[in-house]
């Protein structure tokens, strides 16, 4: 069975999309957890963020970077997670990062 996630980058699965490059792609999630909550994805397939930083240091940049500025408008402040292997509850085997935002946040996350 292929990526869900490479599948969304490719335009194959319709999804909200909020921002697109030809590295990164940003869209809602089918079921937030937040007031908003956006996935941000690298295009190309990475299972995780570890395996991204060690092969394209600047793609998992620019992750972070679209991630953060997607985060800034939501000026009472916003949540990045990037969940990384089963344990730490990553569900998708594709880096991604969520970006939450539109109401307090607590902490502990959980």
């Amino acid at each position: 069975m292929g990526c869900i996630f490479c599948s969304i980058a490719a335009g194959e699965i319709p999804a909200s999309i909020v921002y697109a490059s030809d590295r990164v792609v940003a869209f809602n999630d089918i079921d937030p957890q937040a007031p908003v909550h956006i996935i941000v994805i690298p295009r190309e397939h990475h299972p995780s963020i570890d395996a991204l930083a060690q092969t394209d240091a600047g793609l998992a940049a620019e992750l972070l970077q679209v991630a953060a500025g997607l985060g800034a408008a939501h000026h009472g402040g916003y949540r990045l997670v990037l969940n990384t292997g089963p344990d730490g509850g990553q569900s998708v085997d594709h880096v991604h990062a969520h970006v939450l935002a539109g109401r307090g946040l607590g902490w502990p996350p959980g």
